[in-house]
């Protein structure tokens, strides 16, 4: 089989080397360097025309008041921001009677500094994370188990009152306590805490402003696009709108608008196609030919598909993706038998490229299958596009507005992954999972305790509410891990509820404690930790 496809591999090269420009000899084009990319001109591109800008407010900052603390906040806050944080609470919550002077000076709260990084073409509503530090100069001590209340966040470097905010922020503090390093309990995540207010748009700038090059262009862009893809502001300045179908790849729609040309004729695309075929099955820089392809569009399909039969993987690759993203499904089949092959070293790009591009039902069966492989960055991935295709393979549950409990059951592999930036989460593979008989598991700090003696039928879930409090709270639940990691983080039930409701652990605790309750063998599943947030 791999002998057949480089064979296969060697003809399709030929091939391209004859349908690009001849093969060799006196008038021939040859293999050299030269030889192979010093074409005539093929066009001026719209990125030789213009810069692009995408969101201008990337990095964003801020200032807030984290509740929930144990005592280990501080009464002290520099007056102005004393007077900027008690008139926002007042704006954003007229309607409460809050004392926010009394709030501040209280130690179960404390003032903390905001920095985040916004994603860049940020989408309305999308979430990112964001890092609270305690205050210098004040007595804050820890922010574990503290909850940042509503925060504006503006773009740093403006923080002035006239500045408006392009996001907020809010959410439970996370400080990690898996990775065995020592940190800082002043600083801390909130993940997924930032919301982004609008919809950012990406603006093309004219080297040399024109009314009739930006009409051009303009129309150029709607022309290959879609209708209403570029909206001429002024003259010399273009806003675009990222096509539904673009969504997902914000970063290779701008590549494509920039390699877009804007001369056009038969002779002069084929060409195109001929050059960027050829650069694609052997130059270093494959992106840019995969993505001056797509540009071109269906026109180009047609020699890509000579590019399925390489030898280079990364050829075939970036043909089928390219050919999926054109509508074609000729190299669906290359995409799926790279995914499901154990070999590939392209194997998450594939899959990767089958949830954006192909049928949802091609998408999730092969998706479903890789639950099974035995590489768990495999599985992991698998699982990331069920949950963003929405399939059922995946169930969820938001346990107490902090984080969501996910259960995979059509694995024979137990493992479970916790996540440590974007939206917080539980992954249970191989679901359900159960803790066994005869396990005792405490927190570092004391204050959880997991236990279930041998042959006691169920387990007893007991919190020290506080460090300064005798008084302690005793749950039960089931073996079931699910069903332990909701009666330990689900909301105490207040006194007019009728539920059983839960302990209050965080989920910083709670990923703590299932990580230990993995390391004792108290639960027979393979602990994961996704990366920490990366706020520069």
């Amino acid at each position: 089989m791999t002998s057949n496809r480089k064979t296969v591999g060697l003809v399709a090269v030929f091939a391209i080397a004859c349908f690009a420009g001849g093969c060799g000899g006196p008038g021939g084009t040859g293999w050299g360097a030269k030889g192979l990319f010093d074409r005539r001109d093929l066009g001026t591109t719209i990125g030789s025309l213009v810069e692009v800008y995408s969101s201008e407010f990337a990095a964003v900052k801020g200032y807030g008041l984290v509740g929930g603390l144990q005592g280990t906040g501080s009464l002290q806050c520099p007056t102005q921001l004393r007077a900027y944080l008690r008139r926002y609470m007042l704006t954003e919550l007229p309607e409460h009677r809050i004392d926010v002077d009394k709030l501040i000076d209280s130690s179960n709260t404390a003032v903390v500094h905001i920095g985040g990084q916004m994603p860049i073409v940020a989408t309305k509503n999308q979430y990112f994370d964001v890092r609270v530090t305690a205050l210098s100069g004040t007595q804050t001590t820890s922010l574990e188990g503290g909850w940042l209340y509503g925060a504006e966040l503006k773009p740093a470097g403006r923080l002035s009152m006239a500045t408006r905010a392009v996001a907020n922020a809010s959410g439970p503090v996370f400080i990690d306590k898996i990775s065995g390093l020592a940190v800082s309990k002043k600083v801390g995540y909130v993940l997924g805490g930032g919301k982004v207010f609008d919809e950012y748009k990406v603006h093309l700038v004219f080297h040399k402003p024109d009314y009739e090059t930006t009409s051009v262009v303009r129309n150029h862009i709607n022309e290959r696009f879609g209708r209403d893809t570029a909206r001429a502001l002024v003259p010399g300045r273009i806003e675009l709108t990222v096509p539904p179908r673009y969504r997902g790849q914000k970063q290779r729609f701008i590549s494509m608008v920039k390699a877009t040309y804007l001369e056009e004729g038969p002779e002069i695309t084929k060409e195109r196609i001929r050059t960027f075929v050829r650069k694609l099955a052997v130059s270093e820089d494959k992106y840019a030919s995969e993505v001056a392809l797509e540009a071109i569009g269906n026109e180009s399909i047609g020699k890509l598909s000579v590019l399925l039969q390489s030898s280079d993987e990364e050829v075939r690759l970036r043909a089928g993706r390219c050919m999926l993203n054109l509508g074609s499904d000729e190299g669906l089949e290359v995409l799926i038998e790279m995914a499901l092959d154990k070999t590939s070293a392209y194997r998450i790009e594939a899959l990767e490229a089958l949830t954006t591009s192909a049928e949802r039902n091609d998408a999730a069966s092969v998706s479903r299958r890789l639950l099974h492989d035995s590489d768990f960055d495999i599985r992991l991935a698998a699982y990331e596009q069920l949950r963003k295709l929405g399939d059922l393979a995946v169930s969820r549950e938001l346990i107490a507005d902090g984080f969501h409990l996910e259960q995979i059951a059509q694995t024979e592999y137990k493992g479970i992954f916790v996540s440590r930036s974007g939206r917080p989460r539980i992954v249970l593979f191989g679901a359900p999972i159960f803790c066994r008989e005869n396990v005792f598991v405490r927190s570092d700090d004391g204050s959880v305790i997991i236990n279930a003696p041998s042959g006691q039928r169920y387990v007893s879930l007991i919190r020290r509410r506080s460090r300064r409090s005798s008084e302690v709270a005793h749950l039960k639940s089931s073996f079931d891990l699910a069903d332990i990691i909701q009666v330990l983080c689900d909301d105490p039930p207040n006194q007019a509820e009728q539920k059983r409701g839960g302990l209050g652990v965080s989920y910083s605790q709670m990923i703590a404690l299932v990580k230990q309750m993995s390391d004792k063998g108290a639960v027979r599943a393979e602990f994961r930790a996704g990366p920490m947030p990366k706020i520069d």
